[in-house]
């Protein structure tokens, strides 16, 4: 929602699914000390410390409402005197990222010798050569970053690995990834195999893929 809705119309909530951090202090959430609430302003999914602020909001009758602290600074009417942080290159929001990219969707990731995990992975337009990875599609900071510019390519899957999987490799570092599927895969590697050379896609649009 635009600053001058905020609490005029109910938000779209993000589902506790969507993320694994808080969407404002970026904490990771666990069952224990970090559960997950929302915003009664905004949508957004936060923390217990991020939500602990209360406000009167106007689609709800005027009743006090639980929001998250930027939300209340707006609802009140006080800028936040903090000047935004610039933001660091892991700190771009998936969702932001995600709308607009070359290519996005679920892949299953591993490191040397770590277990596999599934990894929302993001190319985006503005940074066609950069491939983003996030928990979930709506976090709002990237777990990691891989510039593909100079990597190898092997998308032969030894036995060892999932089926429709590919390697990326650089020196010491070698980032395995594995696709739900092969057309998926194909698409993906369609996108890295010109990314590594300098390039980047002419048709974009042909690429979207939301799974």
């Amino acid at each position: 929602l635009q600053n001058a809705e905020l609490g005029k119309r109910a938000p779209r909530w993000i589902r506790d699914n969507e993320v694994t951090m808080c969407m404002k202090c970026k904490e990771p959430f666990n069952a224990l000390t970090r559960r997950r609430h929302h915003c009664r302003a905004c949508g957004h999914v936060v923390c217990w410390k991020c939500s602990d602020y209360k406000a009167h909001l106007e689609y709800d009758g005027n009743k006090l409402n639980k929001v998250c602290k930027d939300c209340y600074h707006v609802i009140i009417g006080c800028t936040d005197s903090e000047e935004k942080k610039k933001k660091g290159i892991l700190e771009i929001e998936s969702a932001e990222v995600s709308g607009n990219s070359v290519i996005c969707s679920f892949l299953q990731y591993m490191e040397k010798s770590k277990p596999w995990q599934k990894a929302w992975c993001v190319i985006p337009k503005q940074e066609a050569l950069v491939l983003y990875m996030y928990g979930a599609p709506q976090d709002v900071k990237a777990l990691a970053t891989i510039p593909l510019l100079g990597y190898a390519v092997d998308d032969t899957p030894r036995s060892a690995d999932l089926p429709h999987s590919f390697k990326l490799t650089q020196s010491k570092s070698v980032h395995s990834f594995a696709a739900d599927n092969e057309e998926l895969k194909q698409k993906w590697l369609k996108v890295i195999h010109l990314a590594v050379k300098g390039e980047t896609p002419e048709c974009e649009n042909e690429l979207q893929v939301n799974s």
